[in-house]
This record gives C-alpha cells, structure tokens and sequence, in this order.
C-alpha cells in the first residue's frame, strides 16, 4: 500500500497546479484561510460578531459570511474589517 502525502493527494484528485480544476481549489482554500485568519482575530478581541459590524457599518450575516468563507470579500470591506474592526494592519503578497 503506498502512502500518500496531501500533495500527492491533490495532484491525484483535482490535478497537477497551474490545472483550471487545481488552481480553483487552491483560490478556495486561500479564501477560506481569510476568513479563519479574521475570526480567529476577533475571537482574541473578545469582539461579537455583531460589535464587530457595527465598528464597520455592516450586517453581522455579513461578517458570519466572510468568517465561514472569504471569497467575495472586497479590499475595502477586508482593510475596515483588520484596520477599523480589529486594530491591525492588511499586508498583501504575491508569489509568482
């Protein structure tokens, strides 16, 4: 029986990267750690999900939504929730 690493594991099921079906998992993934990184945020602010919308002027659905999967968050809406919301700084990279 070969084992198989989580690398090996993704090749196999959704393709080799730089692959339309890989590369969507991978956008996905990213989106979701977004919305982990903000809640584990503002979970150790003691901050509600509620206090934290008021503090942007959105709906608490809003941040349940962008906490259980961020990919439709815009730039703005990230930068209010980390600098407005939870007192931090957004630092963007890319990797090419």
């Amino acid at each position: 029986m070969e084992i198989k690493n989580w690398k090996n594991i993704k090749d196999d099921v959704y393709g080799k990267v730089g692959t339309q079906r890989r590369d969507e998992l991978d956008r996905d993934f990213e989106s979701f750690k977004i919305g982990l990184l903000l809640k584990k945020a503002r979970e150790e602010r003691n901050i509600t999900q509620s206090e934290l919308a008021e503090l942007i002027d959105k709906k608490r659905e809003y941040i349940s939504k962008i906490e259980n999967n961020g990919s439709n968050i815009t730039l703005k809406t990230l930068f209010d929730v980390v600098e407005k919301g939870l007192g931090g700084k957004v630092k963007i990279s890319f990797e090419f």
